[in-house]
């Protein structure tokens, strides 16, 4: 059997977690369900997409570069590179050189995503979210799971819980 992505995927540089890879594989990387979302990210409340391939993982995560092009939009969404003499990029702010995102707004214009953080973890990288809604901040992001092979199982996508099969 032939495997659908080479060795080492990336998107915007960034090595994707082998588990990404099965799960999207295996069609397994898929929007849980509103309550799953609801128990895993609670101050969370638009619509979102799971992303369903490396491509669109890539092409939305290219707002990243957009998102830091003038320094009032890139204060307004919390988005920087890491500077070179002043220190590293920390939460609530994004570094869009160490993520890309795997889940985005439904709806265009709310602006909001799920994201791989690379900051803590280069194999199995901290998720982050988007928070318009309990941040002081007009936009910041904050922690869902500190590594993603954590944040898949709270969303039960590993099939941990699966019903077992009747037969």
């Amino acid at each position: 059997m032939q495997d659908d992505y080479p060795a080492t995927v990336r998107v915007r540089g960034l090595v994707v977690p082998d588990l990404l890879l099965v799960l999207l594989r295996e069609g397994r990387w898929n929007h849980p369900g509103e309550p799953a979302v609801a128990r895993v990210l609670p101050w969370f409340h638009d619509p979102l997409d799971f992303l369903g391939s490396i491509e669109q993982m890539e092409r939305e995560s290219q707002s990243l570069d957009r998102l830091i092009q003038d320094d009032e939009t890139a204060e307004l969404f919390r988005c920087a590179r890491e500077p070179t003499a002043t220190g590293a990029v920390e939460l609530p702010w994004l570094d869009v050189d160490r993520a890309f995102f795997i889940a985005v707004a439904q709806y265009a214009g709310d602006d909001t995503a799920i994201a791989l953080d690379y900051r803590t973890n280069s194999v199995d990288p901290r998720v982050v979210a988007s928070d318009v809604w309990t941040s002081s901040a007009p936009y910041a992001w904050r922690t869902v799971a500190e590594t993603f092979s954590e944040f898949v199982a709270e969303l039960r996508l590993d099939g941990a819980d699966a019903e077992p099969a009747v037969g």
